[in-house]
């Protein structure tokens, strides 16, 4: 009997001013911690293309169905009112599940040879994360993506460079220090609380101000001669922390109107994508930002309109929130130069529903999306067979299946950095390669999306 495995449906964690200074800081204190400026690089002089300054990476928890969203046929396992359409050349998306995409169709990539090495949800999720398998004895040293982009990226501006958006289990920067944690938080109306008070109403900053002030008196000496190297980051980032706080630029990027709210879909994806808009826009230092949307883990019912989280509400969800993300960040210009990737960690089993009316894990055929940064829309790379089952062509220079090690070497060639690069200094003295095996070109950008 096969278990349905239970999925974190997008752990929403409150960011407590401890945490604040703690986590935030960590994330921000790129303008006074330290940068591993030293550390012993290898690479093997790849030429990125350096199409994107920010990516956005959409992550499906629970694995969607590559059959019932990007890479739909025609088959007896659609409903009657799926309505699938050619919405570009080779690119066929329902209008019921997708309308908002089909009319943005000539933005929109699908990747349909993309095969994942894992099978199982919580190594599937390190694994795009990180692009590496989860493997016990190199886990405390695999960092995840957003954070390499981070520390090669050294961005000067007041926000955190990694943004964590309604994620769950976040791999984080590990040995590349904690400056390139990502910043976690949930997404709503009213902001991050945590940024400003009003305690002692129109006194509250000053207030703030002389407590601050306080303390650096009180720490000065420890400041100035801290006994290590941990204790001497944790000042730096009470600094960069206390940065963030009363600053209207900071405070912007976490609120949007209700209005604004509405029209992205009134959900916790939509308003991800908001503050994802909002932080693209700014310019003030964010350049990578991950949201976890599930749970796409539909082992039943995924048909079933009663059935809560079903494939109609998370479609409708993501086809919403993406579609309006899109068009504003094409109105301020930003949408070539942002790269948006959406993705789960494998794919669903084939053909016909199983006997509870969903769909299993299955590796050998998924989908991936993607949107802006350098991406050429309107086209479908790859092919599988009548049922989604197996690759049958490529579509690509590699003649072969396109992996996350492919897509993380993408990313980061979209995001102008060496992918074939390897820090050869970590802690255990193990080499640590950006992307596995890509000095001997085993994985490489897929080159074709950017046309």
């Amino acid at each position: 009997m096969r278990i349905r495995h239970s999925q974190c449906q997008s752990a929403e964690h409150l960011v407590s001013r401890r945490k604040l200074l703690f986590g935030v800081g960590p994330a921000s204190a790129y303008l006074a911690a330290a940068r591993r400026g030293d550390a012993q690089i290898h690479a093997a002089a790849a030429s990125p293309r350096n199409t994107a300054k920010s990516c956005i990476f959409v992550n499906l928890v629970g694995a969607p169905s590559q059959l019932d969203t990007f890479d739909p046929k025609e088959g007896p396992w659609n409903p009657d009112d799926i309505d699938l359409r050619e919405v570009a050349p080779r690119m066929v998306l329902s209008r019921t599940l997708f309308p908002e995409l089909s009319r943005r169709a000539a933005d929109l990539l699908v990747l349909r040879s993309v095969e994942s090495w894992e099978l199982a949800h919580e190594r599937g999720n390190f694994y795009i994360q990180t692009a590496h398998p989860s493997n016990p004895a190199f886990i405390a040293e695999s960092p995840h993506i957003g954070s390499v982009i981070s520390a090669e990226r050294r961005a000067t501006g007041i926000l955190p460079p990694f943004l964590a958006i309604n994620s769950g289990v976040m791999q984080g920067a590990k040995f590349l220090n904690g400056i390139y944690e990502p910043l976690s938080t949930n997404a709503n109306a009213g902001g991050l609380t945590t940024l400003e008070h009003n305690y002692y109403g129109a006194n509250s900053r000053s207030r703030f101000e002389e407590k601050y002030q306080l303390l650096e008196e009180l720490d000065a000496a420890w400041r100035a001669a801290p006994p290590n190297k941990a204790a001497s980051d944790h000042g730096a980032f009470y600094s960069a922390a206390r940065k963030l706080v009363y600053d209207p630029v900071v405070a912007a990027v976490f609120r949007f109107s209700n209005d604004e709210n509405a029209r992205y879909g009134n959900t916790n994806l939509g308003r991800a994508c908001l503050v994802a808009r909002n932080a693209v826009r700014a310019k003030a230092g964010t350049n990578f930002v991950n949201i976890d949307f599930g749970n796409w883990d539909l082992h039943q019912s995924m048909f079933d309109r009663g059935y809560a989280g079903n494939l109609y509400q998370l479609a409708n969800q993501l086809d919403t929130a993406i579609g309006q993300l899109t068009d504003d960040l094409k109105e301020s210009g930003d949408l070539a130069s942002t790269l948006i990737v959406i993705m789960g960690e494998f794919g669903r089993t084939p053909g016909q529903l199983n006997p509870r009316g969903g769909r299993d894990h299955h590796r050998n055929a998924m989908s991936v999306a993607m949107l802006g940064g350098g991406v050429r829309g309107g086209r479908a790379i790859g092919e599988t067979d009548r049922e989604s089952d197996l690759i049958v062509s490529p579509g690509w220079s590699a003649n072969r299946p396109i992996y996350m090690e492919d897509i993380a070497a993408t990313i980061y060639s979209a995001m102008g950095i060496d992918w074939t690069k390897a820090i050869t200094d970590t802690p255990s003295g193990r080499r640590f390669e950006y992307v596995p095996y890509a000095d001997q070109n085993r994985f490489q950008p897929v080159d074709e999306v950017f046309g």
